[in-house]
């Protein structure tokens, strides 16, 4: 009998090529989405349910889960890919940029994994796979909110890992690199609004792209195949890291002391 995987943003990027990945694995694909009526590949294939989803609204996310089951039954894997980002200076932030930022990333991502727990617990087995970012593990100039929504994502996966082991439950995080030579893409970016942080801001992207310029940034279907391999490994691994941008600033971080950590990205980003 074929398993069955749950994806939230299916529409594009990473969940596109992961959707895509399973179905041609001979999984069944629920695959969600907020304008399911603009996609065209994915209606074309076997065993594939395309369902309208925004991770905000907890009463769809009901339906949805429900829609998934009558049709294919048990959800063995949720793949919480749905993602926003922001990004710039934090003075300058709206509240309505600060609270969106965090209802994607942080509360969505808690309201399906939320409501797809009663049925792994049931049926004593199930896999989530929490789609995070190196820059859940290392904060970067003018991401104080992007990082911030994703050190809370992986703070929140650990935990719940531990609360679900003795169900059968095993939680992961996959920790994707710059998947783009352009850092800007899929970012919205704060309106700075202070003179004073002009030159700090003009000079990030370039200074960024110049750190790890020379490192090999991972494909969209990269990322899709580390998200499979999670998916069916059945190791108790946390982490999975994709992209050698995403190991150096890891490495970065963890091999280094604290001092020693922080001096290092002030010399790449500030000083």
């Amino acid at each position: 009998m074929a398993k069955t995987v749950f994806i939230t943003g299916a529409s594009s990027g990473f969940g596109k090529q992961t959707a895509l990945l399973f179905q041609k694995n001979g999984w069944n694909v629920i695959a969600t989405m907020r304008s399911p009526e603009k996609e065209t590949q994915l209606t074309q294939l076997e065993n594939v349910l395309i369902e309208r989803l925004d991770v905000q609204d907890t009463e769809s996310i009901q339906q949805v889960i429900k829609a998934g089951i009558d049709t294919f039954g048990p959800i063995d894997v949720l793949i919480n890919n749905a993602g926003y980002g922001v990004m710039g200076v934090f003075e300058s932030a709206t509240q309505e940029q600060i609270q969106q930022q965090y209802a994607v990333n942080v509360f969505g991502m808690m309201h399906v994994t939320q409501a797809v727990l009663p049925y792994m617990r049931a049926q004593s087995s199930g896999v989530i796979i929490n789609i995070s970012s190196f820059g859940g593990v290392v904060a970067l100039p003018f991401g104080s909110l992007y990082n911030s929504s994703k050190f809370a994502m992986e703070g929140f996966s650990e935990a719940l890992s531990h609360e679900v082991f003795p169900f059968g439950i095993s939680v992961k995080i996959v920790e994707p690199g710059g998947v783009d030579t352009n850092f800007r893409n899929g970012l919205d970016m704060i309106k700075n609004d202070i003179p004073a942080y002009n030159p700090l801001l003009a000079s990030f992207f370039g200074r960024y792209a110049q750190t790890t310029g020379h490192l090999p940034k991972a494909s969209p279907k990269q990322v899709a195949a580390i998200i499979y391999e999670a998916a069916t490994d059945g190791k108790q691994q946390l982490r999975y890291v994709v992209g050698q941008d995403a190991q150096f600033y890891i490495d970065t971080k963890t091999r280094n002391s604290d001092a020693a950590y922080m001096q290092l990205m002030r010399n790449y980003f500030i000083n």
